[in-house]
């Protein structure tokens, strides 16, 4: 079984309307699916993506009003998004300082051209020229972005560990990723940032890097940081054998859950770090037509029931 890459991030956000501006607005990405978090339905889950919803391409938002995230270990510390060539990142280089909290001067690290920055809640991110390595982008025509600028994915994602030992043997014995290389951490060249590639080809669709960072106190989750991200894996079948290789390893899990876009399922690496393995389909378009995606509320079929008494606890996010 082989993971073929990242399928989705999901991060926190204590102001969904300025969420989603930045996001569709700042960054041009479209929002493939208005819905509620499964297990909070108090608050928006809100997926952005590229035109069709992508697997790989989407970056999502829970509505938690809660403090600002304490950064630290023991997280998911860094976004990367890719797009394509020399002259986009400096078309985004002086887009961003126009309109992002915080950005960085466009350097090489790790073989690509790399510019970092800042959501306004500090999220932060990354734009990393992938030479135009995954999937053909599919740009959205109602971007503020001119197509060829546009973002057309994720990857690579960063996460930060006191200690590299057991979540390797979880990337490598567990999930099949391969060790690749390692370069210093942009921040402290002291600590030292490890590569691991899935699927086949790798590239930065299919990559996982681990800062070891043992002087760092451990993170407190909040808004602008990360919840959980997501790896791709292709067919139901295979995904049905990821969940009996875990038990089959006494890793505990969540067991399967059907989201309805896709079937997830849930554990936690030795560090503490929520992952989850998600199938590419049946995706966005599932209960909505593919031109009018996230126009609207939609709930999945077994919250459809409640939604009169959902949709009464959320405020409009645009208009």
């Amino acid at each position: 079984m082989q993971l073929t890459g990242i399928h989705h991030l999901t991060a926190v956000s204590a102001d969904i309307r300025e969420n989603y501006r930045f996001y569709t607005q700042v960054l041009g990405m479209r929002l493939v699916k208005r819905s509620v978090n499964q297990d909070d339905v108090s608050a928006y889950h809100l997926f952005y993506a590229d035109a069709v919803g992508s697997p790989g391409t989407d970056m999502t938002f829970f509505d938690w009003k809660v403090p600002r995230e304490r950064r630290g270990t023991h997280s998911i510390c860094r976004t990367a998004l890719r797009v394509q060539g020399q002259a986009t990142m400096a078309w985004w280089e002086a887009r961003l300082r126009e309109k992002a909290a915080s950005v960085s001067e466009i350097v090489e690290r790790d073989g690509r051209l790399t510019l970092d920055f800042e959501d306004f809640e500090g999220q932060r991110l990354s734009l990393v020229d992938d030479g135009g390595a995954g999937d053909p982008a599919k740009p959205w025509e109602r971007s503020p972005v001119p197509a060829e600028h546009q973002i057309r994915g994720l990857g690579p994602i960063m996460m930060s560990v006191p200690e590299l030992k057991r979540s390797e043997t979880v990337l490598t014995q567990v999930m099949n990723m391969r060790r690749i290389r390692e370069y210093p951490h942009p921040e402290n060249p002291k600590h030292t940032v490890f590569a691991y590639e899935m699927g086949e080809g790798g590239g930065p669709h299919a990559e996982l890097h681990v800062a070891v960072q043992p002087d760092l106190p451990p993170a407190h989750p909040g808004a602008g940081g990360v919840h959980h991200v997501a790896f791709r894996t292709p067919t139901d079948e295979q995904y049905h054998a990821w969940a009996a290789h875990l038990n089959s390893l006494h890793i505990q899990n969540s067991g399967e859950v059907d989201r309805f876009y896709f079937r997830s399922l849930y554990f936690r690496e030795p560090n503490g770090i929520l992952f989850e393995i998600a199938t590419d389909g049946p995706g966005f378009a599932a209960d909505e037509d593919p031109n009018s995606l996230g126009e609207q509320v939609v709930l999945p079929p077994f919250l459809e029931s409640r939604r009169a008494s959902i949709l009464a606890n959320l405020k409009p996010i645009d208009g």
